[in-house]
């Protein structure tokens, strides 16, 4: 029994979890969709005669500049650091205090070391993006202060 059960939680966390999560997202981006159409269509039922495009403007959504793009790339890059240096330290101090019912920490070190690396992507592409994009990013805020 404890075999068919170990089973049914492996199909569900691998595979009906990520769809589930696929799911609701496009389902949220549908019902945005569906709610600017809707004041677009009530709008343009009461007053025929106004500009279009002025309202798509005003209903989507803001897009995030190129330089916020890149700080949340470097927050969550710093985040990640942090976890895995925390995860790595735990597991390294429970195995030498035996504490957590196991005096092998390859699980927590390897986890913790793969956040530890997605940390560091996410900081080095913080730096590469900024050394590529310097100069859209500067058009960007010309543009915005023009605005």
């Amino acid at each position: 029994m404890d075999d068919v059960l170990g089973f049914f939680w492996l199909i569900g966390v691998s595979t009906i979890l990520p769809l589930l999560s696929i799911w609701f997202s496009t389902r949220k981006k549908i019902n945005e969709t569906n709610k600017r159409q809707e004041i677009l269509m009530a709008v343009l039922e009461k007053n025929p005669d106004m500009d279009v495009e002025q309202w798509l403007e005003k209903l989507s959504p803001k897009k995030k500049l190129l330089k916020e793009k890149l700080l949340t790339k470097l927050l969550w890059g710093i985040i990640c650091l942090i976890a895995g240096i925390g995860v790595i330290g735990v597991s390294i101090y429970g195995a030498v205090n035996i504490i957590g019912g196991t005096d092998d920490p390859i699980v927590g070190i390897v986890l913790g070391g793969g956040i530890f690396a997605v940390g560091i992507a996410l900081v080095a592409s913080f730096f590469v993006g900024k050394k590529f994009l310097a100069k859209e990013i500067e058009a960007e805020e010309k543009q915005k202060i023009q605005e």
